[in-house]
């Protein structure tokens, strides 16, 4: 039998047959991981396992390749104080399945659990949107196609970065870019810490993840950008590609 103990956030849960789930669970030492939860569909477990709440979670098999067993304890509910908030609840549930799409499966990725747990907080906050986007930005990262935001690709001036190249995803300064400009990306300044946001520029962030979550993670896997994801770009700015 193999075990193994460790904490983790719902990403979602499916259901199974009459009464069980299979559950995936983004762990802090395991990555993204699934699991079969017996009697996950009753009443006095079903809200466990909701979409970013925090739980301690066993796991076992019989072999390392079996999809095993959960038995989680419920430790943080965040799900529940977001269920008034429709713009957070859609944030949440993008997150949860960009996560469980785009990680693989059983590969610790520590720097994504940690960085979601700081997403989840600052859905208590006003300024959850704009984390949102660079929780997106440092998914892009973690997974190895980080984007570059230190200097203008075109030699112009770094503290005049407004635009990101679709095809490198390294920043052009306005002037080194305003040729180009319809066939560039949007450069929200609050990713440079400059300026506080607002939906234009979040619409702006959204957008620019979108295009290299969807070349470099989505389109590989012949998907498209989840639905949940892109209800989200669209509650912003639906005028914005």
């Amino acid at each position: 039998m193999i075990q193994w103990s460790d904490d983790g956030f719902i990403l979602s849960a499916r259901a199974h047959g009459e009464h069980a789930l299979i559950v995936q669970i983004l762990t802090r030492d395991h990555g993204r991981h699934a699991g079969l939860v017996h009697g996950g569909q009753s009443a006095r477990q079903r809200g466990t396992y909701q979409s970013g709440n925090r739980v301690a979670v066993d796991w076992s098999a019989r072999l390392a390749e079996q999809l095993g067993t959960f038995r989680c304890e419920l430790l943080e509910n965040h799900a529940a104080g977001l269920l008034d908030d429709a713009g957070r609840l859609l944030a949440l549930s993008a997150a949860a399945v960009v996560a469980e799409k785009a990680l693989p499966e059983r590969e610790a990725h520590p720097g994504c659990y940690h960085a979601f747990a700081v997403l989840l907080e600052a859905f208590g906050g006003d300024h959850w949107a704009e984390i949102y986007v660079r929780w997106e930005m440092g998914l892009l990262a973690d997974l190895g196609f980080g984007l570059d935001l230190t200097c203008c690709a075109g030699g112009g001036d770094s503290d005049d970065l407004a635009y990101v190249s679709p095809k490198t995803g390294r920043a052009v300064s306005r002037a080194a870019g305003a040729p180009y400009r319809e066939r560039l990306l949007a450069l929200p300044g609050f990713l440079l810490g400059r300026g506080p946001g607002g939906d234009q520029a979040i619409a702006e962030g959204l957008a620019l993840t979108a295009h290299f979550l969807e070349r470099h993670v989505f389109h590989p896997q012949d998907r498209e950008l989840p639905q949940a994801r892109q209800r989200l770009a669209q509650r912003f700015h639906p005028a914005v590609p």
